[in-house]
């Protein structure tokens, strides 16, 4: 498992990368430009050909993009939808050129129009930026169901590959609090395990692609998306452990985002704790622990 956080790419790249060694991280995630804003950042190719070299030798070994959170491919807006399909197909050409393991990418809201037609707008635009790209994932995200959102459900991240043409590069990222905020049952490995054995069945093995691993303030199907440091929230440490020591998500970026200990994001203390959750996520399976993380 690769265990990792959220770290800021100010700076470039290669600072991004060195926050990351700083924190202990296998890998890690950024935004590829400002979450709140539209304007597109491209990084110099000096920047992206010493990151890759650096991901090459390690310890940091994967890097995952988070889109913005102002793209909602769902929308009717042409405006918003022409916004939201350049700055998602811009991503994935960042992701190209950086080597990411994939895009992450919220779905997208219905804002009020019918499911059906909002969830075909969204595969529209997905087979639109896959079609602007080569190589880089597009990992769809698990919401936590608040104000329409897309993807609450297994069948809904299904419906939307498949509107999306199917294609080998689409894939999910599960977020451990919104699962719990929707009213999935994750609280420790045997409920995990079920909710994980649906998935599969539903969704496909091959389409995980990634998982965020973030603690919940709020309670059990409160539809919030509201992160609380590892351990500290309502999942609680064996919830966390359970994410952590999950069988299906080995060799997948494991990302906490935070906030952390610190109220920010991801700090060395929470990739320490971190590990200390997998190892007890694993001991309590009965499972040993690789040579790290």
């Amino acid at each position: 498992m690769l265990i990792g956080g959220h770290v800021s790419p100010a700076g470039g790249l290669v600072n991004a990368f060195h926050r990351g060694v700083e924190r202990d991280c296998d890998a890690i995630q950024i935004f590829n430009q400002s979450p709140r804003a539209w304007r597109l950042t491209t990084y110099r190719d000096d920047d992206v050909a010493e990151f890759r070299e650096l991901l090459a030798q390690g310890p940091v070994r994967e890097i995952v993009v988070h889109a913005v959170y102002l793209i909602n491919p769902a929308s009717r807006d042409d405006v918003v939808r022409r916004k939201s399909l350049d700055a998602l197909a811009h991503a994935l050409r960042m992701g190209d050129a950086m080597g990411a393991r994939g895009v992450v990418v919220h779905p997208g809201s219905q804002v009020g129009e019918p499911l059906d037609e909002s969830i075909e707008r969204v595969g529209d635009a997905i087979r639109y930026v896959l079609a602007e790209s080569e190589r880089c994932p597009l990992l769809l995200e698990n919401t936590a169901g608040a104000g329409g959102t897309l993807g609450r459900s297994f069948e809904e991240l299904a419906r939307l590959i498949e509107l999306g043409g199917g294609d080998e590069r689409l894939g999910i990222c599960l977020d451990s609090c919104h699962m719990f905020a929707m009213g999935f049952e994750v609280r420790n490995p045997q409920e995990l395990s079920a909710t994980i054995d649906r998935c599969v069945e539903i969704v496909g093995v091959e389409r995980l692609g990634c998982i965020h691993v973030n603690d919940s303030k709020t309670p059990f199907g409160s539809n919030r998306d509201r992160h609380a440091p590892l351990g500290e929230g309502e999942l609680g440490r064996e919830g966390c452990a359970a994410f952590f020591s999950e069988p299906r998500f080995e060799d997948l970026p494991a990302i906490f985002e935070g906030p952390g200990l610190e109220g920010r994001g991801a700090s060395l203390a929470d990739i320490t704790i971190a590990r200390e959750l997998r190892a007890a996520g694993l001991k309590a399976r009965g499972r040993r622990k690789a040579a790290k993380g």
